[in-house]
């Protein structure tokens, strides 16, 4: 093994031209392979940060009848099922150990009623408890104008993405209660037209869910606009409101409904599904017990306020401890979910945000097929340099075969030099993509671009390098060396002393 290495290292001084593009193409592929490494992790990172942090949480609980488990940006903007049994779940999730922290909300699509315009416009409602929102997500979005909902009042939050979005339908642009026109703030169109801008404090939405003919229209005082840290455009097509408000506007029950005393009777019919009010009609028997006689208390807002539990939602964002096993909390969440008859069940992240999982995944297998296609190239003009240096060393390789050097020696020799060219150039590269890696999150990279910062993670480009990634590197660098030597090998090891002769 020692001779080979020496005769290599030899070989290498000897060809310096040819050693010296091999070793930059090695430098650079290994170089460009540990940064789309460092990207690939870091956007996975990101996104994963973003959305789990930032948005929706580790692990989502929707409805058994929820058919889909997209719950972010489904198409059509189809209803999303209702939640009657949070009160329920509350108890399940306070009883495990691995979930740190939970939200219940409401989800679905309203439409913006225009007093001037027959055509409605619409928007995603994230009906919320904005304290509790504030402590499950503390830092996604900061106010930009107007301030932060007081408890108990009814109020909307208007993401500046959904303003503009509002303005191009509706040529009004939206202000907090109280507040002023800021020019900074204007789009383009708007700004453009400041002297005419028609300016609101209001928004009236009226809700949308498939089998349910109760929705109310409802006025929204504008409490304030906001502007998530990152993929705004995204995110910004949801707007927060209070969730009782969110609940009268979507028709179901509210807290303060669910204060009232029902009667029995009463309760058991609401609890009918449509199957069963069906039966009831279809049958002869079409007499009930007089309820009415019973007593109606109504309860003080205050007790109302604690029974706020009983009320509906449509998901359960839920954020897991650190070092969780994720498929394992996964699997006993639904478990104690099935057990608890909750009717619900525990979905990923990746799986409840939809095209925004889905476009994570595409890039990234992107930017593993750039990588890939780096090796293509490495490879061909690696084989390419070494077979044209096995053919012009023709008359030393038959001189060696000559005086005994058998084919396994010849063949290690040539593996040798790639190695030797691997270790030293291709060792280098790594060493410069780790710096790359490590100095590019001081250059504070900025973009507003949603795409972008799907690839950079967030707002600011962070590719990361774990040791993991460092390995993997090295392995496809490993990987492309061994491929580069064989063929050129084969072409070194069948030059016979003949072939030495007729060339000299």
């Amino acid at each position: 093994m020692k001779l080979i290495l020496t005769i290599a290292w030899r070989n290498i001084l000897r060809h310096k031209g040819k050693s010296l593009v091999i070793g930059v193409i090695l430098f650079t592929g290994a170089f460009l392979m540990t940064v789309g490494n460092g990207v690939i992790s870091g956007m996975a990172a990101g996104i994963e940060k973003n959305i789990i942090n930032g948005f929706m949480g580790d692990i989502v609980l929707i409805s058994d009848a929820q058919k889909s488990d997209n719950i972010l940006l489904n198409m059509m903007g189809s209803s999303i099922e209702p939640i009657t049994t949070y009160k329920k779940i509350k108890e399940i999730l306070d009883a495990q150990p691995y979930v740190r922290r939970f939200l219940p909300v409401g989800k679905n699509l309203a439409m913006l009623l225009d007093e001037n315009s027959a055509t409605p416009g619409y928007a995603y409602l994230l009906g919320v408890d904005f304290e509790q929102y504030r402590k499950m997500f503390p830092d996604n979005f900061k106010v930009i104008e107007g301030g932060y909902p007081a408890p108990g009042r009814r109020a909307l939050l208007v993401p500046t993405f959904a303003r503009d979005e509002f303005y191009n339908f509706y040529n009004i642009w939206f202000l907090p209660e109280g507040g002023t026109v800021i020019k900074a703030n204007l789009k383009k169109e708007a700004l453009a037209d400041i002297k005419s801008l028609v300016v609101s404090t209001s928004v009236i939405m009226m809700g949308m869910t498939s089998g349910i003919n109760t929705s109310t229209d409802i006025r929204f005082p504008v409490r304030g606009i906001i502007k998530y840290g990152a993929l705004n455009q995204i995110f910004g097509h949801f707007c927060l409101v209070d969730i009782e408000s969110y609940r009268e506007c979507l028709g179901y029950f509210t807290a303060a409904d669910m204060a009232a005393q029902v009667p029995k009777e009463e309760k058991k019919l609401l609890e009918l599904d449509g199957s069963s009010l069906d039966a009831m009609f279809g049958g002869t028997d079409m007499m009930v017990s007089d309820s009415s006689k019973a007593p109606r208390t109504i309860r003080t807002d205050k007790t109302a306020a604690k029974t706020a539990e009983d009320g509906v939602y449509n998901a359960v964002f839920i954020k897991l401890n650190y070092g969780v096993a994720y498929k394992d909390a996964l699997a006993r969440l639904n478990r104690a979910l099935s057990d608890g008859k909750t009717k619900t069940r525990a979905v990923p992240w990746n799986k409840a945000s939809g095209p925004m999982g889905g476009m994570a995944l595409i890039i990234k297998s992107a930017l593993f097929l750039f990588v890939m296609l780096l090796f293509c190239v490495a490879v061909i003009i690696i084989v390419n340099t070494l077979t044209m240096s096995a053919l012009e060393r023709a008359s030393e390789l038959g001189m060696m075969r000559a005086i005994g050097a058998h084919k396994t020696f010849i063949a290690g020799m040539f593996l040798g030099e790639t190695a030797i060219l691997s270790a030293v150039f291709g060792g280098g590269g790594i060493i410069a993509g780790i710096a790359a890696v490590r100095f590019i999150p001081l250059l504070r990279i900025t973009t507003a671009n949603d795409m972008l910062q799907l690839l950079y993670g967030g707002s600011f480009f962070n590719p990361l390098l774990s040791l993991s990634d460092i390995g993997l590197t090295a392995l496809q660098l490993a990987v492309v060396t061994i491929i580069a030597a064989l063929y050129p090998m084969r072409v070194a090891v069948q030059i016979t002393p003949l072939d030495a002769i007729s060339r000299d």
